[in-house]
C-alpha cells in the first residue's frame, strides 16, 4: 500500500469490514492519531500504510 491506497479509500475499504469506518473519520475529526491508528491496525492495515494515514492527519491543519 501506498499514499495513493488511502486516497483510493483501500484503508476505507479495510475499515468498512470491520465496521470501524465511522469511528476512524470520528479519530481523524478529533484529531486522535492513536485512536486512528488502533482501528488501522485492528483492520489489518500495515505499518507502514498507517504510518502514511497519521502523516496526513498530522500535516492535515484541520482538513481530512
Amino acid at each position: 500500500m501506498d499514499e495513493s491506497d488511502f486516497e483510493g479509500t483501500l484503508v476505507l475499504e479495510r475499515l468498512a469490514e470491520i465496521g470501524q469506518v465511522e469511528d476512524f473519520f470520528d479519530a481523524v475529526d478529533a484529531d486522535d492519531a492513536q485512536r486512528a491508528a488502533a482501528l488501522m491496525k485492528k483492520a489489518k492495515i500495515d505499518a507502514s500504510t498507517i504510518a502514511i494515514v497519521l502523516k496526513k492527519m498530522e500535516d492535515g491543519d484541520g482538513e481530512h
